[in-house]
């Protein structure tokens, strides 16, 4: 073999090995069409949810590394909160764009503050009270101090929350981490940032430079740790356009990234307890950025993947050589500062200095990674196919898509009014250019929304002594529900159960129910993430995803706390909202069984204790199935609120005690607590 042929041969192998890191990062991160509807879903969800804001509402943005489409172990879930009714702007100039009437105006003054962070002047009057009770005087004006405004928003939603810089923090059941942080949005690019529109000339393209900067910013409430008013000072987020950042990536720049990632966390992390948590996935995401916009590397194909992530770790390597990270978008903002230095900043590149110099081998220190590798280095002629399609089975791909969907399509409207603002809303989208998946999250939209509409509809007219206008707002409500049921998923028939059961039609509704229960009996039903895949193939493989949704797939139910559902939850739904919760999840055999149960009551006493012992059991001893660890609390109150309703005030109490021990998910304390104290007198 000639030397040439021997390059030949080793460039070969090397395009193998990135062929099978590609493979499995496909299997850990997901393919192009995974990450796809995971971004579409969550952008749908929020583009409906602004459109039909009202001035005085409170804005939720998911951000993070769920929002960029990954799906991680260990991926936390992040939230950014403003209010609607608050902007900021830069210059004076920019207040000609508001009623200042409906809008409280802050102006960002950045001429004390280091790079990347700003001073918030208050400009009108507020009544809103976090903002009030964190002014401060500074120089004849008056300030938002970003530390007495971070004490007023940390409520401690879930117990054992902490502040952890400028967000709350905490666990869910499951051991999934969160992240929230109240701050301010402001409409307009921040000025501090503007040579990085002219530094777009290859990455991103012209388009999604002039979507972000349209899109203005954020203002989150930490100071820099040098400033000279650290107690005063907001950070300026960038949360949004690094969204479209990475969505603007192929998929080769995203996995890139990913495998960056993966490698913080299993392989740089591990080195030595001094060192650990000295760099974050955000070090990461500033990394590939600064890589694609500089054209480091010239081709991005999965044949390319391994020195394309070389080329990032060798820049991270020199970035902590020279104790200097760049922010990406203000690069004089350096995010090692005060963190990345003296004695640790050494030892920490001694580290990655190591890794450095075993190559590509120091990819075999990631559990993740090494056995994709291992097995190309043990079978050289190993076929490998980088074609997606054949990645992911139908099943895996549906059961990820709907469960998205699912996620992402509860809505809360607060009045008919709002309702229609929805529906209205949707409809104009339906006119826009859509995807295959945003035509199917519509679909589910539109379907929810119906649910609430009707329920609503007939909330208004109940007990007003309108016979005729009661008459046609029920034939409107019954005409809703069915057609949500016609498009959405089974489940959403129990919502035509839970309407007849409001209606005194027990019967009516009892023989929905038992159509569920067919349709829950199916060997190929897709029960949020629970199903048999063969079956599911054989009873719906290969149909449209609007046929699988109607035919094949159930979730838990939603109840939108502001209407009523089920009289018998009124309670429970007035705790949820008075805490913050907006929806009510419960698990849908909870529900089904709650259901049947109370229109039983009204026809045959035994039937209703059958529907009971089969609602006790289901709670009691279902491990996980059909009721998850965080909807256990509603759970354990409907059966006290069952126990209670047939006098087994004992059985009530104790079920309630249970509730109240649980995860406190859906906001019930307030309810439990008065369950309880009426149990005691009487």
């Amino acid at each position: 073999m000639d030397f040439l042929s021997e390059n030949v041969y080793i460039d070969a192998g090397f395009q193998h090995l990135c062929e099978s890191v590609f493979v499995r990062l496909c299997q850990i991160v997901g393919t192009s069409v995974q990450v796809a509807f995971r971004r579409e879903t969550v952008d749908i969800k929020e583009m409906v949810k602004r459109r039909v804001a009202d001035n005085d509402e409170i804005i939720a943005m998911e951000s993070g590394s769920i929002r960029e489409g990954f799906r991680l172990e260990g991926s936390d879930i992040d939230y950014m909160f403003w209010r609607n009714d608050q902007r900021v702007i830069s210059d004076m100039f920019q207040s000609e764009h508001y009623y200042t009437e409906d809008k409280t105006l802050i102006l960002s003054d950045s001429s004390e503050s280091p790079p990347g962070f700003t001073l918030l002047e208050l400009l009108t009057p507020t009544t809103n009270r976090e903002v009030q009770s964190a002014c401060v005087p500074m120089n004849d004006r008056l300030y938002i101090s970003s530390s007495l405004f971070r004490q007023q928003t940390q409520t401690h939603y879930f117990p054992g929350s902490i502040g952890h810089g400028p967000c709350e923090s905490g666990k869910l059941p499951g051991g999934v981490e969160y992240d929230c942080a109240w701050c301010f949005v402001c409409d307009f690019w921040p000025l501090s940032a503007s040579s990085w529109i002219n530094r777009c000339h290859s990455w991103p393209d012209r388009e999604v430079v002039d979507e972000i900067v349209r899109n203005g910013g954020h203002f989150v409430p930490i100071g820099h740790p040098l400033g000279l008013h650290k107690q005063e000072e907001w950070r300026i987020s960038f949360s949004l356009a690094e969204h479209k950042l990475v969505h603007s990536m192929n998929h080769c720049q995203f996995l890139t990234y990913g495998l960056l990632k993966i490698f913080l966390k299993e392989v740089i992390d591990k080195q030595s307890e001094k060192t650990n948590k000295l760099l974050c996935s955000y070090h990461m995401k500033t990394v590939i950025f600064w890589v694609i916009q500089q054209d480091a590397v010239p081709l991005w194909c999965p044949q390319n993947l391994l020195a394309s992530f070389w080329v990032c770790f060798k820049i991270l390597l020199k970035w902590v050589y020279e104790g200097v990270c760049p922010n990406f978008f203000i690069p004089e903002n350096n995010l090692f500062l005060s963190k990345v230095h003296g004695s640790a900043q050494r030892k920490l590149f001694l580290e990655l200095h190591g890794l450095y110099e075993k190559g590509l081998v120091c990819l075999l220190e990631s559990p993740s990674i090494k056995s994709c590798i291992t097995n190309v280095l043990c079978n050289p002629r190993l076929s490998i196919c980088t074609n997606e399609d054949r990645m992911i089975s139908e099943c895996d791909h549906d059961k990820e898509l709907f469960d998205e969907i699912d996620r992402d399509t509860s809505y809360s409207p607060k009045n008919l009014d709002h309702c229609i603002k929805y529906l209205h809303t949707i409809e104009l989208m339906i006119g826009e250019p859509l995807t295959q998946y945003q035509v199917l999250i519509l679909q589910r939209s539109t379907a929810t929304i119906l649910q609430s509409t009707a329920f609503t509809l007939h909330n208004m007219y109940t007990n007003t002594g309108l016979n005729k206008q009661m008459y046609i707002a029920d034939r409107m409500s019954c005409h809703m529900l069915k057609l949500a049921a016609k498009f959405g998923c089974i489940s959403d028939m129990m919502y035509i159960a839970m309407f007849y059961c409001k209606t005194f039609r027990y019967r009516e509704a009892l023989y929905i129910t038992e159509m569920i229960k067919v349709k829950l009996a199916q060997p190929g039903l897709m029960y949020g993430r629970r199903v048999d895949p063969e079956r599911y193939t054989e009873a719906v493989g290969g149909q449209p995803w609007s046929t699988k949704m109607r035919q094949a797939v159930a979730h838990d139910i939603t109840l939108n706390n502001h209407t009523c559902y089920i009289n018998e939850l009124t309670p429970e739904q007035q705790s949820a909202l008075q805490n913050g919760s907006k929806l009510l999840r419960i698990p849908l055999f909870v529900v089904l069984h709650f259901v049947e149960f109370l229109c039983y009551r009204h026809i045959d006493t035994t039937l209703a204790q059958t529907a009971l012992e089969e609602l006790q059991v289901l709670v009691h001893h279902d491990q996980g199935l059909y009721v998850q660890g965080i909807n256990r609390d509603i759970s354990w109150e409907i059966l006290g609120i069952c126990q209670q309703m047939t006098g087994n005030l004992q059985a009530a109490l104790y079920f309630y005690k249970q509730s109240i021990t649980q995860f406190p998910w859906n906001k019930l304390q307030n309810a439990t607590k008065m369950r309880i104290q009426d149990l005691h007198i009487t």
